[in-house]
């Protein structure tokens, strides 16, 4: 192994990236239905190109995908939440919460059991909803195309403005 191996890519650790990954994968699967929107997503922040300069997943992240979908179909979220929490930084289980968030709304709602596996994830962060929620409505607002197809809708009442409310 050389000096500069550890630039190659997935290293086959649990990595603060392999978390990232396995989050998504886990909220993905967690309505036991794969919407097309949540595969998007995940595909979107994985990106890349092949050496070919074809857009796709690229073989390192291609390899760290297979590696996350084989651990999430053989590990319980609580056994995973239990290994990662402690090698993440704020930022980084902040980064997960709004990603894997915005993965469930991705399809129009979270269902049930996205809500539930999403309360786990701030429950193992320690992470309230209260210091969650600015973000949380960020992503709501983000994901709620109906404001273009509802002229009834709320939001689109004359004098209403969209604010952030901390």
């Amino acid at each position: 192994m050389g000096l500069f191996d550890v630039f190659k890519g997935d290293s086959g650790e649990v990595t603060p990236q392999f978390a990232f990954v396995t989050s998504l994968i886990y909220m993905i699967g967690a309505d036991g239905k794969v919407e097309n929107e949540e595969v998007g997503q995940l595909l979107a922040v994985l990106g890349g190109e092949d050496s070919g300069g074809a857009i796709g997943v690229g073989a390192q992240n291609q390899k760290l995908l297979d590696r996350a979908f084989k651990y999430q179909q053989n590990t319980p979220v609580d056994t995973f939440l239990t290994e990662v929490t402690p090698i993440l930084t704020d930022a980084q289980k902040m980064c997960i919460l709004t990603n894997i968030l915005d993965s469930s709304l991705s399809d129009g709602s979270a269902a049930p059991e996205e809500q539930v596996l999403f309360d786990q994830f701030l429950q193992a962060f320690d992470i309230s909803e209260e210091r969650f929620k600015p973000f949380f409505d960020v992503l709501v607002l983000k994901n709620d195309r109906t404001v273009f197809t509802k002229a009834e809708h709320p939001s689109n009442q004359p004098g209403h403005t969209v604010q952030l409310k901390l």
